[in-house]
């Protein structure tokens, strides 16, 4: 890799073939080692639903607790803020669904450019200022270990990346693309071994939780 275009072709190539088949491969294992868990039988005569209560936990667990919300409002809305934003740019931004519609063969409208741009702005701040909160709140600093910071940093890291080859801040334009494609990549491969796995697996346990109380008769 002598040249950026060399390190911009390795990063398309190989490297992203690294990084789709760690990510597929652990989430697959993660997931069967979840599911082989189990559940211990339950003799008790059931009093509700288990199915019904759980899809309904799915959805009522989107909204916060409005106990959560008056203990913490900035931690509540930001977290909805860089989520909502998070989740805009990776799947709205034209450019990522031309790569999704290559890869899987599927595809869906996107958004402005330049609406994607501002709300990727609005993320890298809410971003910024939730790090800030957590180094400053004593009892949040003292429960946050490596692992939440090196989420922060691999989640941050592609959106502040793919900002500067937007509006092409760093040159070489190849050099600053192929770094941006490598943080995803990184973070992808990350993915299944760390706390970002609850983007999948809290249907799993939303659900479990509801059946749970569903069965017993009570709100969950």
């Amino acid at each position: 890799m002598n040249t950026p275009i060399d390190f911009l072709l390795w990063v398309k190539g190989p490297a992203f073939n690294v990084a789709v088949t760690v990510f597929v491969l652990g989430i697959l294992i993660r997931l069967f080692e979840i599911l082989m868990l189990g559940r211990s039988p339950n003799y008790a005569e059931a009093k509700g639903s288990e199915f019904s209560a759980g899809v309904k936990t799915l959805f009522t667990r989107f909204l916060p607790e409005r106990s959560s919300f008056k203990r913490a409002p900035f931690t509540v809305i930001g977290g909805y803020i860089w989520h909502i934003g998070f989740l805009i740019v990776l799947f709205l931004f034209v450019p990522h669904i031309e790569l999704i519609h290559g890869t899987l063969g599927i595809e869906w409208p996107g958004l402005s450019s330049y609406l994607v741009d501002a709300v990727t702005a609005v993320t890298l701040i809410t971003l910024l200022a939730m790090l800030i909160d957590r180094l400053i709140h004593p009892v949040k600093r003292l429960l946050s270990g490596p692992e939440d910071y090196l989420v922060w940093l691999l989640t941050f890291l592609p959106l502040l990346t793919g900002y500067l080859a937007y509006h092409r801040l760093i040159n070489p334009y190849p050099l600053v693309l192929g770094i941006h494609i490598l943080s995803a990549e990184l973070l992808m491969i990350v993915f299944p071994f760390t706390k970002l796995m609850h983007t999948l697996t809290f249907v799993l346990a939303r659900w479990y939780n509801g059946a749970i109380a569903g069965r017993k008769g009570v709100q969950s």
